[in-house]
């Protein structure tokens, strides 16, 4: 079974790509699947934001359990609550690894850190949620590194689908990079309007 094939179904149903083999799908056909997907509208305010927030939620792949804690600590933050959200989200350690070129999606990041393969500060870490510091170094374990996929990552097999943002430092041929800030929401590549994901959960 083509293991990819749910992926790019959804993101024809969310209209955005969650992965690079769903991209030439998703130019093809960019529109909802199902027989009526291309007559499909939006029909209330109430859908839009429901749409948005799974759109958020599919970029990172988290439960919405995640998501509602990330936004209640986004609500706390000085500022817009839903720019701080978006970087909430963007400092997890799987979101991180994909950014620095370490995998190809999000879900080969989160089978990284779950399989223990990543280390912050020199110490393993193997929660996806896990919240990256700024200053903190992310490694591959020693152990890990001539497994397959991080020989492509050294490579550069990976950073290919994207540019690196610019408050990562990375270095692929050490398989390391560092948090050098906070990000922006300027700056981090996730396609949402996060006002409307505030919205929805200020309805809820």
């Amino acid at each position: 079974m083509n293991q990819s094939r749910p992926k790019v179904k959804k993101s024809r149903a969310l209209g955005i790509a969650l992965t690079p083999k769903a991209v030439k799908y998703f130019e093809k056909r960019p529109y909802p699947p199902g027989e009526h997907g291309r007559g499909r509208k939006q029909t209330s305010d109430y859908k839009v934001r429901l749409l948005e927030k799974q759109r958020l939620r599919a970029q990172y792949d988290i439960s919405e359990r995640q998501m509602v804690r990330a936004y209640d600590r986004a609500r706390k933050v000085t500022g817009k609550a839903g720019e701080a959200l978006i970087v909430e989200l963007e400092r997890r350690l799987d979101a991180l690894v994909l950014r620095a070129g370490l995998a190809r999606t999000i879900y080969q990041a989160r089978q990284m850190v779950v399989h223990g393969h990543i280390a912050v500060n020199d110490r393993k870490v193997d929660k996806p949620s896990f919240r990256v510091r700024p200053d903190d170094v992310i490694t591959v374990r020693e152990r890990s590194r001539d497994k397959h996929p991080f020989q492509v990552a050294r490579e550069g097999g990976y950073a290919g689908e994207g540019e690196t943002p610019r408050y990562l430092q990375v270095n692929l041929q050490a398989l390391a990079f560092r948090l050098d800030r906070n990000p922006n929401r300027s700056e981090i590549p996730v396609i949402c309007d996060e006002q409307l994901v505030v919205e929805y959960y200020a309805g809820r």
